[in-house]
């Protein structure tokens, strides 16, 4: 999957025993780099998951950058009925030319 880019990104925002859900360009679901997986199969694993835990209730969420919107929208939808409390999203660093670089040159 091709991640989207950013600027100003932690390297690795996600830790040791995090939950990382992956959509790539086909719309198919990864649990923690593993998959395909069905997503009902997704949604009864994560829904266990977040019941064993009682704080930190997170997902960090990678989709391709081509991914339609409907996907990404099926699969905010999967992790909130599953029981995540917060979405992150992973971005890979943005190479220079970017948007708003010109921006900031002129301040």
């Amino acid at each position: 999957a091709t991640m989207p880019k950013g600027k100003n990104l932690d390297s690795r925002p996600e830790g040791e025993n995090e939950i990382i859900l992956g959509v790539d360009a086909a719309g198919q679901y990864f649990l923690n780099g593993k998959g395909p997986v069905d997503p009902v199969v997704l949604e009864e694993t994560l829904k266990a998951m977040y019941a064993a835990r009682t704080e930190d209730k997170i997902v960090y969420f990678k989709a391709d950058n081509q991914l339609k919107f409907g996907r990404i929208q099926d699969a905010v939808e999967l992790v909130r009925r599953s029981g995540a409390r917060v979405m992150a999203a992973i971005t890979e660093p943005q190479v220079q030319g970017g948007l708003f670089d010109a921006a900031v040159k002129e301040e």
